[in-house]
């Protein structure tokens, strides 16, 4: 029997007073005082910079606060504290890359942490079984014991490493961006494993991006900005406009931005395009300029269309047409050459070489453009092309040569950008770019895709955020079980409509 400790619901179980942390002279945090109750889901929010993960990494001992600050923990105060001491007193940080072993199984990755070996390094594959479904039956999850953890899709990851936490008695959860790479679907199942660990009297501070999500699952929220806590608020009194009214000091309204463009000229064609298994005579016209929305369900087939659009894999029947000439679409070296750009929705693993600079991952794919007559890239092109990309796209960076993983997420994703555009696309597929972006950053990113658009470029936005294709796209086609099944324009038909047909 795992044991969470004495206290109730409604008791302080983490107190943190006068929290300041600063790195040289940047102050990351500034005096945070907050408290969190035992049981209760608490959400973080804030945009990217405002200290919540300094925070965090606070609580996981990760980082030591300035002196002055205290960390009270069931009514002890500490003056710091270190990651082994966190994890004793049932502090567990699940961050956004989940920190699991792929390629062990799920039972090994739950009771990875536990003490099971005999002294002479045997492993006890009974007693770690017997952990992991101890934590599976806590949370009233089923899972394939002897899977490997690298073959189950990021959802079920998301409940493993969950698990894991509760193997290792933890009495406090952080979520850290947890559902930046879900589904609407997905999402849904990864809140009601947060709502059985509140039934369990373990307390949940989650952190995301989403706001829908941290309305309906918090009992309350904190926001951060610039280092500072702006407030703690019941999530009853707070909605999606407030919260990010707090997060950015200014009120963003959205605006139906549609256009109709039937009439320009078709830049990318697809006609009757199947592949078996994934999708099914799809067709559609993307026109210069336009940008089209293309949503739905988990399973319906929206990113596996983008793929064999950029080549990455082969359409069984139907064809592509790019400026009115059949594209063979063999690899995505055929689709560069035809002047198709993809945007993966993920950027961790697809789109970024993370410890590279700025200017290595811009030029990665133009290279060939910006070879000398010997065949070699002089690293001043390389940075000078950078330089123009981090200016024109508002990215915040110290300079071309810093690695792509001391940046944001909005950052991160304008490096992306940078790198698609440097190839001069006619067309851009976006596959769930503002994924893990803060709302400020989403703001940007949009006004970018709206520029690329007024430019001629024909962008097919792909998201499963019904606000983000109904509010930035010309027209939107609902995508369900592999087949186009409708095409909606925005303001013609309401928000709530789209989603009603995409979710019914």
């Amino acid at each position: 029997m795992i044991t969470f400790g004495p206290a109730a619901p409604g008791t302080p179980f983490l107190e943190l007073k006068n929290i300041g942390k600063s790195f040289g002279g940047t102050t990351a945090l500034d005096q945070v005082d907050w408290t969190i109750e035992c049981g209760e889901v608490h959400c973080l929010v804030g945009e990217n910079g405002s200290g919540k993960s300094t925070l965090i990494k606070i609580v996981a001992g990760a980082h030591a606060p300035d002196p002055g600050g205290i960390i009270v923990l069931d009514g002890v105060e500490y003056g710091a504290l270190t990651p082994h001491q966190a994890r004793d007193l049932g502090i567990q940080v699940i961050y956004q890359d989940l920190s699991l072993f792929p390629n062990l199984t799920v039972l090994e990755n739950i009771a990875i942490g536990l003490e099971l070996g005999s002294p002479i390094g045997l492993v006890h594959r009974k007693a770690m079984r017997a952990a992991a479904v101890a934590a599976l039956a806590r949370l009233g999850a089923q899972l394939p014991l002897n899977a490997r953890v690298g073959s189950l899709p990021v959802a079920l990851r998301q409940i493993v490493a969950i698990c894991r936490g509760i193997a290792s008695n933890a009495r406090l959860v952080f979520m850290d961006e947890p559902t930046a790479s879900l589904t609407r679907h997905e999402v849904g199942m990864l809140l009601g494993v947060v709502r059985r660990l509140r039934e369990l009297g373990v307390a949940v501070v989650f952190v995301s991006h989403r706001l829908e999500e941290v309305v309906e699952i918090a009992e309350r929220v904190t926001v951060l900005r610039d280092g500072r806590k702006v407030g703690t608020y019941p999530a009853s009194d707070v909605d999606d406009q407030r919260l990010t009214e707090l997060m950015t000091g200014s009120r963003i309204e959205q605006k139906i931005v549609a256009r109709d463009v039937r009439a320009k000229r078709p830049v990318l064609e697809v006609k009757s395009a199947t592949r078996y298994g994934e999708f099914k005579d799809v067709s559609f016209t993307l026109h210069e300029g336009e940008v089209l929305g293309l949503t739905g369900l988990l399973g319906a087939g929206r990113t596996e269309l983008a793929l064999a659009l950029f080549g990455m894999t082969r359409l069984d029947s139907g064809e592509v047409r790019i400026d009115g000439d059949r594209a063979a679409l063999s690899s995505n070296q055929d689709a560069i050459a035809a002047g198709i750009a993809y945007v993966s929705e993920d950027r961790l693993t697809l789109g970024l070489n993370l410890r590279q600079s700025i200017a290595d991952n811009v030029s990665i794919a133009v290279l060939d453009r910006l070879q000398n007559r010997f065949g070699l890239v002089a690293p001043g092109r390389r940075e000078s092309q950078a330089a123009e990309w981090i200016a024109k796209l508002t990215m915040r960076a110290p300079n071309v040569l810093a690695a792509a993983q001391t940046l944001s997420g909005g950052n991160q994703q304008r490096i992306v950008l940078a790198k698609w555009l440097a190839t001069d696309p006619k067309v851009l597929l976006l596959d769930s770019p503002t994924v893990g972006v803060d709302i400020g950053n989403k703001q940007g990113i949009y006004q970018i895709i709206q520029g690329l658009a007024e430019t001629g470029v024909a962008i097919l936005l792909i998201s499963d955020e019904i606000a983000e294709v109904y509010f930035n796209c010309d027209r939107v086609l609902h995508m369900r079980a592999g087949r186009i099944v409708d095409d909606f324009i925005p303001g013609v038909i309401s928000e709530n409509t789209l989603s009603e047909a995409v979710y019914a």
